[in-house]
């Protein structure tokens, strides 16, 4: 489970990169940059979830082992 969320986090981060390269400076809110703009939130909100993720499990094992 560990290696699915680090792959997540990892592609997601590969997407706001190359997303964060489509973004027009001077028009961020028109055509192809705000798909890239929605393209970055929605990995940024695949991170949030992952490290949510990791971190239900984390407690699910400590309250298995007491």
């Amino acid at each position: 489970m560990k290696f699915f969320t680090i792959t997540v986090i990892f592609l997601a981060i590969v997407f706001i990169g190359f997303n964060a390269t489509k973004v027009s400076l001077n028009a961020p809110f028109e055509g192809d940059s705000s798909i890239a703009l929605v393209g970055i939130l929605a990995s940024l909100c695949a991170i949030v979830l992952m490290l949510i993720l990791q971190t239900s499990k984390k407690i699910a094992e400590k309250l298995k082992d007491q």
